[in-house]
């Protein structure tokens, strides 16, 4: 994994994330020398598999379920299936249990979607046949810093229901809870309260993505991803060295440029006196969203799961109704703990064997939670998970979990337990990190930000990578 640095570069890459390496991997397609500089180990930012409970099980440290990544439109570009990266596709994309003992099934068919719904069929389909039929020119505006859109007549026809909260298009088009629970949902991705926008952009991009792609898993992990962007990396001519912290920006080589893979609270402790005080400030203001607690579980089975729909996804959304998931992740906001969090949970030893030993399963949940927080959450996802799958306790050989506080001390990008490199509400998703039309240039002396704290945000999609990318090349040839 370590290369052997000359003595300069055309650019250097701090941090080693799927953003970061994206970048690296851009700027090599267009015949630069570049370093990419990693302080843990091993590669991989957010992608990284280790046996963190008991020997033979592999858990996912932070991202473990890839919609954004089998979709993304600069991963799509790259032969990563030749250097070992497969996506395994669970048969249902997205389960969301409910009381009732049902569980709704969101997979790659629209029509078989749809009729989940009941009532609500014929206004789910006439939601989502426009965005699954041009999922991909969707996408290519959705993924991309703030720009005229180029399809604008998709783009502007869901201007309005993207701009909305989640509960209110929810109400506004739903009658029955199964769609409104399904919605509210995927908006919890976005770690907003649902009453506030743009929730709504966060559901329909999820939603649209699960009815197209689906949701994978990396087989072996998701460190199969950063695996495979190494490889590749490697094969352009980049250089990659792990285990240096770096302290300050004069410890590296020289080069043109310099590309942040972190948090702007990283960037300033690093480079902080070549940028701008105006830029300075600016970044210092940057806020953050909530933190997250996350159990890893080591299983004697498969989650006794009450609906057999669960038994078929890779993920399930445990949370109940929408006012259910709304009213936790509102607490959260508040700086509460709630009582039924909703919880993220991932089974993704159900498709991919290689992750436990045989007849053995793991799993993989987060609530959120204040940031910074140090509390214990582990009984409250717990009964949440045993809500729906009674049982399940007795099937708990080993976990292990993280608060918020231990997962910025494990990665410092996630400051104060941020998963997602910043608020991304309507302010602050068009001004990551700051205000600014080349909002990865932080200064004139060749400091760039590349991480999902610019846009277009969180995700496994390398987009934030690859733009700046670009900004830098555009840079160098305009001198």
């Amino acid at each position: 994994m370590k290369g052997s640095p000359r003595v300069s570069y055309d650019a250097v890459v701090i941090g080693s994330g799927p953003n970061g390496l994206a970048a690296a991997i851009t700027l090599a397609q267009a015949g630069w020398r570049v370093l990419v500089v990693e302080a843990k180990a091993t590669p991989g930012g957010g992608t990284r598999t280790q046996e963190l409970t008991l020997p033979g099980f592999r858990h996912d440290i932070c991202s473990a379920i890839h919609p954004l990544g089998i979709a993304s439109p600069f991963f799509r570009t790259l032969p990563l299936a030749n250097y070992g990266l497969e996506w395994i596709v669970s048969p249902v994309s997205l389960a969301h249990p409910l009381d009732d003992g049902t569980a709704v099934a969101v997979t790659t068919s629209l029509e078989a979607t749809a009729t989940e719904f009941g009532v609500d069929s014929r206004a789910w389909r006439l939601l989502f046949e426009p965005l699954t039929t041009h999922w991909q020119e969707m996408l290519d505006d959705l993924l991309a810093p703030l720009h005229f859109p180029r399809h604008p007549v998709l783009y502007t026809g869901y201007a309005l229901p993207m701009l909305a909260p989640v509960t209110l298009l929810a109400n506004m088009l739903f009658r029955s809870e199964r769609a409104r629970a399904v919605l509210a949902g995927m908006a919890g991705h976005s770690v907003l309260p649902l009453e506030r926008p743009p929730t709504a952009a966060f559901g329909l991009l999820l939603t649209l993505l699960a009815q197209t792609v689906g949701w994978p898993v990396a087989r072996g992990g998701s460190q199969a991803i950063a695996d495979a962007l190494v490889c590749y990396a490697q094969s352009l001519g980049v250089d990659l060295v792990c285990g240096w912290e770096v302290a300050d920006i004069a410890e590296l080589p020289s080069a043109r440029a310099y590309l942040f893979d972190t948090a702007p609270k990283g960037l300033l402790r690093i480079a902080g006196d070549r940028l701008p005080a105006r830029r300075r400030r600016q970044l210092e203001r940057f806020r953050h969203n909530p933190g997250v607690f996350k159990i890893d579980w080591a299983l004697d089975g498969p989650i006794p799961w009450t609906a057999e729909t669960c038994h078929r996804a890779a993920t399930v959304h445990i949370g109940g109704t929408l006012d259910e998931i709304a009213a936790a992740e509102r607490a959260v906001w508040r700086g509460e703990h709630p009582a039924q969090p909703f919880v993220l949970l991932a089974q993704q030893s159900l498709f991919d064997p290689t992750r436990a030993p045989v007849g053995k399963q793991v799993a993989w949940a987060y609530c959120h939670t204040p940031n910074g927080s140090t509390v214990d959450m582990t009984d409250a996802i717990e009964r949440q998970v045993e809500r729906f799958a009674p049982g399940f306790r007795d099937l708990i050989v080993a976990r292990a979990t993280r608060h918020a506080a231990a997962m910025e001390a494990y990665n410092p990008n996630y400051v104060g337990g941020d998963i997602n490199g910043g608020v991304q509400d309507l302010f602050q998703h068009f001004t990551r990190p700051s205000l600014s039309l080349t909002p990865y240039r932080m200064s004139m002396r060749g400091v760039y930000l590349c991480s999902s704290s610019t846009p277009p945000g969180g995700g496994v999609h390398g987009m934030c990578g690859y733009y700046a990318a670009q900004t830098v090349l555009t840079d160098w040839r305009c001198r």
